[in-house]
């Protein structure tokens, strides 16, 4: 697919001195979902503003479908639609005018069918005349969706969309991307919520301090860094790993019933059917045997403490 959001060699610094970006570089394919995940302060919200224009970079460039975000301001940024964290919405204004001024903003013409379809397809219609300060927290979280959509963008900015939403609305909020991606539409978000990159983004960035440490297909990097643990239950409780077990690294559960090993997923040879013959060698007695992949939550956790 054609890259449609280009960074190269992005830097942000401010007065203070602070970095708060430093030499990002990225490439973003039309029609993809990627997920940017990274903790608080990591440079995560200040990466999306620079691509929308909001905030000038101190170096470097930015192009959104071919045109520089500074010096084509205006054509790169018709080009996205851009939801915020935060919820900063007229309240006692009807949810249909809001859309619609929306969509003026970007200098489109009243189209009143395209904002019928926005507002259906976030099942917000029947929402259509009411003032948004009633509305649910969800729900204006969908208003905020559909105001960035109001003026077909090409590129969707999400900066933590599920904040402040309940699970099941988060999970209403996945579909949504998901019918915005098969229409199309390249999705950027941010979010603290694992689990939602690992539901719905095709790649995945990890963020800290300032700089990207890895841009990734998701399957590839849970397949390349993922682990697997072996959880091997016993019939009777351990004070100490025995001995003769002491070169598999394994670790004793609570109260001793069970003994944990980690292995790579990479390996030719995992070590399993070795190691549950030493222990019956050792006299364990196995009750039972479960195993676990490692999460992208794992990962994440891994890159960002490997970085501190």
């Amino acid at each position: 697919m054609p890259t449609i959001v280009s960074v190269r060699d992005l830097t942000k610094t401010y007065k203070s001195g602070f970095s708060a970006l430093k030499s990002v570089n990225l490439e973003i394919e039309e029609g993809e979902i990627i997920a940017l995940l990274g903790p608080n302060g990591a440079g995560k919200t200040t990466l999306i503003s620079t691509i929308c224009g909001i905030v000038r970079p101190t170096s470097g460039s930015v192009t959104v479908g071919g045109h520089d975000v500074v010096r084509d301001f205006r054509a790169a940024r018709e080009l996205i639609g851009l939801v915020p964290q935060e919820i900063t919405l007229e309240p006692f204004e009807k949810v249909i005018n809001s859309v619609s001024f929306s969509r003026g903003l970007f200098g489109k013409a009243a189209d009143p069918a395209q904002v019928e379809k926005v507002l259906r397809q976030l099942s917000l219609w029947d929402k259509k005349d009411s003032p948004i300060q009633p509305l649910s927290g969800g729900m204006k979280r969908r208003v905020l969706i559909a105001k960035a959509l109001a003026h077909q963008p090409r590129v969707l900015f999400l900066d933590e969309p599920s904040a402040g939403v309940d699970v099941e609305l988060r999970k209403d909020m996945w579909s949504v991307v998901a019918d915005l991606k098969a229409q199309g539409v390249t999705i950027i978000l941010t979010t603290h919520y694992i689990e939602e990159a690992e539901a719905i983004a095709d790649r995945v960035g990890v963020i800290n301090k300032g700089e990207i440490l890895l841009v990734e297909d998701k399957a590839g990097l849970m397949t390349r860094m993922g682990q697997k643990q072996l959880q091997v239950d016993l019939a009777g409780p351990l004070t100490a790993v025995p001995e003769a077990l002491r070169g598999y690294a394994l670790e004793l559960g609570p109260g001793g019933r069970s003994l944990t090993y980690t292995y790579d997923t990479r390996g030719e040879r995992t070590g399993i059917v070795t190691l549950l013959g030493e222990m019956r060698a050792a006299g364990l007695q196995i009750t039972d045997l479960a195993t676990r992949q490692s999460s992208l939550e794992d990962i994440f956790v891994g890159l960002v403490r490997g970085q501190a």
